[in-house]
């Protein structure tokens, strides 16, 4: 039998959220442009008569979480955003101390989280490699055998000697997975990081990790991709809420999370508090008219509908929409941003509809993943648990399609000639 490596025990992990609010005032309060104290201390001086009130709010991003990994295994862990995946791999990375509970690991860790984490930014590539060794514990002739594997696989090469604080994202992420997985680590834990890659070094690295497992190493990883989970991965852990919801074979726990909290009524309307001052209301498809639909076929021309409150000016505000297969899988995007629409430059209630074409859905179940983001704050609110089933329905021009397998259908535009006579 396996040795057990990792052992999580009672694991629990609480924040503290401090709410500020301005009672019995009809002026605005500093918060949109100071930090909380310095704009208490200018609440009081320029509105003597507003009245700022503080509250805390206990926030357990994980709790009660109890699991063991044994050696060898390739663990994938699910669920949606905010369910405390990437607290506990924090956690498990000792990186974040846990409020309650325990954990034991046996064996190097060597982890790719946030986009950074683990290399000095003022050192250079060539000298966060023999950093990030030295933390593992590994000897300076081990690192200098694998140091010209590690620049190969990275490409990086002409960048060596450079501070890593002028990468680009996806030039730290390339270094960072290379630096993590040739170091020969007992335990390897990856974060969805990797999304930030090319899609060629995303399956380098895919690759990598697939031999990595086979050596007999231990791997915990992260993404949003079932079907990347599926492929590399052997056992999940789906976290709801920050707790344990489903813990078994692949295929059950991705079941559970493709079930989990879906919407099939084409509708989706917030019914918990937001977290932001900007947040999506209300998702839905509608027809031509805007009227909601209870159903789609394959023959429907559709559009999808999200209404959404700001209530603060955000520089740069957009929404991106993500089409998504019945395994999560990116089917396309699209992006206010690149279809050149203007921010709004108003607080107040928005609606965009971003319409697809009659018969371009093949019979088959999909996601949406909604995003309201902006490049200075990142992603501000998301929904990303809604699916709709497409109805097959054949028309003229995808009759002969009908039956088959797949999830988009093009009508091309044909042109043969005859060359010679």
């Amino acid at each position: 039998m396996s040795d057990t490596v990792i052992r999580v025990e009672s694991l629990a992990k609480k924040y503290i959220l401090n709410h500020q609010q301005e009672e019995n005032s009809n002026y605005k309060t500093l918060r949109d442009v100071m930090v909380n104290g310095v704009k208490s201390l200018f609440a009081s001086i320029q509105k003597p008569q507003s009245k700022i009130s503080s509250s805390r709010e206990e926030f357990w991003a994980l709790n009660d979480i109890s699991f063991e990994i044994k050696q060898g295994d390739r663990v994938g862990i699910i669920g949606r955003n905010g369910a405390g995946k990437s607290t506990l791999l924090k956690i498990l990375s000792r990186i974040t101390e846990p409020t309650n509970g325990r954990i034991s690991i046996k064996g190097r860790v060597a982890s790719l989280l946030e986009v950074g984490t683990g290399f000095h930014p003022e050192l250079t590539g060539r000298e966060n490699i023999f950093l990030n060794g030295a933390i593992l514990g590994m000897a300076k002739a081990d690192i200098t055998r694998k140091f010209d594997e590690i620049v190969a696989f990275a490409e990086v090469e002409k960048f060596l000697d450079t501070p890593v604080k002028r990468y680009s994202s996806g030039m730290y992420v390339r270094l960072a997975f290379a630096v993590a997985a040739h170091l020969e680590p007992d335990i390897l834990i990856i974060d969805e990081v990797l999304a930030v890659g090319d899609v060629q070094f995303q399956k380098k690295c895919i690759g990598k990790i697939e031999e990595v497992g086979k050596e007999g190493r231990t791997i915990i990883f992260v993404s949003h991709s079932m079907t990347t989970i599926e492929r590399l991965c052997k056992s999940a852990i789906l976290l709801h809420n920050g707790r344990v919801s489903t813990w078994g074979t692949v295929s059950e726990v991705v079941t559970a999370y493709l079930d989990e909290g879906a919407t099939s009524a084409l509708y989706w309307e917030r019914t918990q508090p937001p977290k932001n001052s900007v947040y999506f209301q209300k998702i839905y498809l509608s027809d031509e008219t805007g009227k909601e639909i209870q159903y789609v076929t394959t023959a429907n021309s559709l559009r999808i509908v999200m209404e959404y409150v700001v209530e603060r000016k955000y520089c740069n505000l957009f929404l991106s929409l993500d089409l998504l297969d019945n395994k999560g899988d990116l089917i396309f995007a699209s992006n206010s941003q690149d279809m050149g629409i203007t921010p709004p430059e108003h607080s107040g209630q928005y609606h965009a509809t971003v319409s697809l074409p009659a018969e371009i859905l093949l019979a088959n179940t999909y996601g949406i993943r909604a995003n309201l983001w902006s490049h200075e704050e990142g992603t501000l609110d998301s929904v990303d648990n809604f699916r709709f089933t497409v109805v097959e329905v054949a028309s003229l021009s995808n009759a002969k399609y009908t039956g088959k397998t797949g999830k988009i259908f093009i009508q091309c535009d044909w042109l043969i000639t005859q060359k010679y006579v």
